[in-house]
Parts: structure tokens; sequence; C-alpha cells
């Protein structure tokens, strides 16, 4: 398998006071020619939001935006009606489809909340606007070894559905397990630690580091800290 390293410290930065950001690919005024995401995968934020604050209301439109929240609560509200507060252990996921709005502000009024915002780009356009939102089991991860799957193509790996040949892995994670995930040829993948310490073959990964992943083989990663793991595993198409 071929790899390319992401260091925590090469990523974006801006801090606008409410909010404090991490961008893993170049995001608003940030630029890297060599990060602007893989395959699908576009943007990936790790932001932290002070407590009453947030993202006022804005558009998007043929984007599918995902939401996972790493600590607080985010509250989401949208043009379509949707109402909801997303916690640990939940991801949410928005279709933009032909057009909508929404807000994205911390649930809480005296504490920051910490959450992982990702784009892809859809494999349909123009469709209706829609959201789901759904609470993952991470109980399975030390004795099976494996991430369980946050969204999945129209759902039908588990997890919410994702209108794209994309599949999320992702999950809290105990010191001393190991991860192990076949990508099959013709896909590419990216692994993100938004926490902990972790090793993969003989890199040590520290908390926001992240790595390209390209070929076929099997990825093995040990977590020498409690942690989290996010992992992409995606159709190898333009990002």
């Amino acid at each position: 398998m071929a790899t390319k390293l992401h260091r925590s410290h090469d990523r974006g930065a801006a801090n606008h006071g409410w909010l404090d950001t991490r961008h893993s690919f170049s995001f608003a005024s940030w630029y890297h020619p060599d990060h602007m995401g893989i395959g699908p995968l576009r943007v990936l934020n790790q932001d932290i939001i002070s407590g009453g604050s947030g993202f006022p209301s804005h558009g998007h439109k043929d984007m599918e935006i995902i939401s996972i929240v790493l600590d607080g609560a985010l509250e989401h509200r949208d043009s379509e009606g949707n109402v909801a507060v997303i916690r640990p252990g939940e991801i949410q996921r928005m279709s933009a489809g032909r057009g909508v709005t929404h807000s994205e502000t911390n649930h809480h009024k005296d504490r920051s909340t910490e959450f992982l915002q990702i784009w892809i780009t859809p494999e349909e356009t123009g469709i209706e606007p829609s959201y789901e939102q759904m609470a993952i089991d991470t109980s399975k991860i030390g004795r099976d070894q494996i991430l369980p799957v946050m969204a999945s193509p129209n759902g039908g790996l588990g997890g919410v559905s994702i209108n794209q040949d994309a599949i999320i892995y992702g999950g809290q994670v105990d010191a001393k397990t190991q991860i192990k995930h076949v990508l099959e040829e013709g896909r590419v993948g990216y692994f993100h630690l938004p926490k902990g310490s972790a090793v993969l073959g003989e890199v040590i990964l520290e908390e926001g580091d992240g790595i390209y992943l390209f070929g076929s083989e099997i990825l093995n990663i040990t977590f020498t800290n409690d942690g989290y793991a996010l992992l992409f595993d995606l159709a190898e198409k333009p990002a």
C-alpha cells in the first residue's frame, strides 16, 4: 500500500474567536496544492465552537455534508424543517441536493463543542434535499478489530445513507486496540486521527494527523492511547 502522511501541524488553521478550526484539505482562505482532497472527499475540518456561537444560516447545493460530534452537542436547523441536536456517538448527514440552507450552532451556552465537518461531492446532482441522523454502536470494536460503518452508499452497508460511492468508518477506540481494514484494488482512502495516538506500520500518528491511502492492502492500526478513529474508503475519482 502506498501512503502519504499528513501531519497535524501542516493542516490549515484559523481562529475567528468563536471558531477555532483546522482544515485537512484546502478550504476558505487556506490553499495547498498537495491537499485538495482525495476521491470525492473534499472537506475535512475539525472545528471547536465556543458556547452560544455557531454557523448562522447559509446555503449549499449538491454536496453531502456530514457532522460527527467529538465533544459537546451541535444543534442543527435547516430550510426543510429539520431541527435536531447531535451528540458524541452520533452522525448527521445532510444532502444539499438542489439547494438547502442550514445553521449549525453550539447547543451549549457555557462550554465549547468540537465536531468534524465533512463534505463529499455527490454522485447524483440536483436531488431533493434530505437529512438523516443515527447513533453508531462502537461496542464491538475491540472484539472484532473493525470500525463500525458510519455512512455508506444508500445505507446499504450500514450507517446513514450517502449519495456517493464512499464508506465512512469511525468511533471511539480504547488504548491497545488494533483496527484492521482491507482497502480493495481501485479504491483510495484517508485515515484521520482527531483524538489519541496510534501506530500504522512503522509510522507513529499523533492527534490531528492523517494519512492518504492508495492501492490494495490490509491496513493495521494499533492505538497507543484512547482516541477516535475516522477512516474513509472511497471510489478513485477526482476530488
